[in-house]
C-alpha cells in the first residue's frame, strides 16, 4: 500500500502550531496550579490519545509518564482503568471526564460523567482536566492528520 504524501500542518502553519503549544503550556500551568498530580496529567493525555488512536502522542506521553515515575502496571491497564483497583477516586473521576470529552462525537458529555468528576475534583481541577483533554485532542488530530512518524 502506497501512502499519499501528507502535509505536516505544524510546519505548514508554524504560527498556529506555536499557538497550540502556548495553549498547552498554559493548560499545564493551570493543571499544576489546580493541584493535579503530574502523573495524572500524563494519564489524561495517554488515555485521550488511546481513544483517538494517536501512536505518536501515546509514545511521547508514555515515555514522559515513565520518566515521572508512573508504573508499567498502571500504564498497562489504563484502557481498562474502571475495572482495576490501581486508580484513586480523583484519578477515576478525571479519566472518566477525559474519556467523555474525547468521545464527544458519540454524544454530549453526560451529566453522569460530569457529576462523577465534579464529586471528586474541585472546579479548578474539572476545568484543568477539561482543558488537558481538549488540548490533547487537538494535538492528536494534528499528529494523525499529518501522519507523524512512529518508528523504532
Amino acid at each position: 500500500m502506497t501512502e499519499q504524501h501528507r502535509v505536516n500542518v505544524g510546519k505548514q502553519h508554524p504560527a498556529s502550531y506555536k499557538a497550540l503549544i502556548a495553549l498547552s503550556t498554559a493548560v499545564e500551568e493551570s493543571a499544576a496550579a489546580a493541584g493535579l498530580d503530574p502523573l495524572l496529567v500524563e494519564l489524561v493525555k495517554i488515555r485521550t490519545s488511546q481513544i483517538n488512536g494517536c501512536a505518536f502522542c501515546l509514545r511521547m506521553h508514555t515515555r514522559d509518564a515513565l520518566k515521572k515515575g508512573e508504573s508499567t502496571d498502571r500504564l498497562a491497564v489504563l484502557p481498562a482503568w474502571a475495572e482495576t483497583g490501581y486508580f484513586s477516586e480523583v484519578e477515576r473521576g478525571a479519566l472518566r471526564l477525559a474519556e467523555a470529552i474525547a468521545r464527544v462525537s458519540d454524544g454530549q458529555v453526560s451529566d453522569a460523567d460530569y457529576a462523577a468528576a465534579a464529586a471528586v475534583l474541585s472546579e479548578d481541577q474539572v476545568s484543568a482536566v477539561t482543558w488537558l483533554s481538549t488540548v490533547m485532542n487537538a494535538f492528536n488530530r494534528v499528529a494523525i492528520t499529518s501522519r507523524y512518524t512512529v518508528a523504532d
